[in-house]
């Protein structure tokens, strides 16, 4: 029987082809996930949270205020006068200074450095001004012992990474935590807990 050569050579084409893809997908991939001697940073990871808390808060504030206007109106049985509402208004706003005080008097930097192919670092420094401790209500003893507890944490943490496509899988010897790496490569995202997220940006 005689073979096509068309076909032959067509088949031939497709395989070749078909290693070529292989190969620089191969190639593309590795690039994406060699990882060693990347620096992914933000200054204030608790901004943005902050900032959409506060977002709350003013979107609340005329809720609120008559909200407190019709329990105090109730509870007295009549009217709040001028003076009742200046005083409620004083509240409510001692509120939103307080959140304003713990935006800009808490800050928390976080910086994740990729030292090799197997080894990373990660840095948290965490600082909270004297002024936002004391906006928020805190006591002078209580403001003592939670800058003493932030002066002798551990700011730098050590593990062994793996990527697995856009995840990177740390382990500190006692316990595994993921990170997501964004498809570009540009961003690193992660969580301190199961409500604080994060979203670090590449630096070098």
């Amino acid at each position: 029987m005689k073979t096509n050569t068309f076909t032959s050579r067509s088949a031939h084409l497709h395989r070749a082809t078909a290693v070529c893809i292989l190969f620089f997908a191969a190639l593309l991939a590795n690039a994406q996930t060699n990882m060693a001697g990347r620096i992914y940073k933000h200054d204030n990871i608790l901004a943005d949270e902050l900032n959409e808390q506060l977002k709350e808060v003013d979107k609340k504030i005329k809720d609120a205020r008559q909200e407190a206007i019709s329990k105090a109106e109730k509870k007295k049985g009549r009217k709040l006068n001028e003076k009742e509402l200046k005083e409620l208004d004083k509240h409510l706003e001692e509120a939103v200074q307080m959140a304003q005080a713990m935006k800009t008097g808490m800050k928390t930097a976080v910086i994740v450095e990729f030292k090799d192919e197997k080894n990373l670092v990660m840095q948290a420094d965490m600082k909270i001004s004297e002024d936002a401790l004391k906006a928020a209500g805190v006591s002078w003893l209580k403001r003592k012992a939670i800058k003493a507890a932030l002066a002798i944490a551990p700011k730098s943490q050590k593990s062994t990474y793996v990527v697995q496509g856009n995840r990177i899988i740390m382990d500190d010897g006692e316990e595994k935590d993921t990170m997501t790496l964004s498809n570009d490569g540009r961003f690193l995202s992660g969580k301190l807990d199961e409500k604080q997220k994060f979203k670090l940006t590449r630096v070098k």
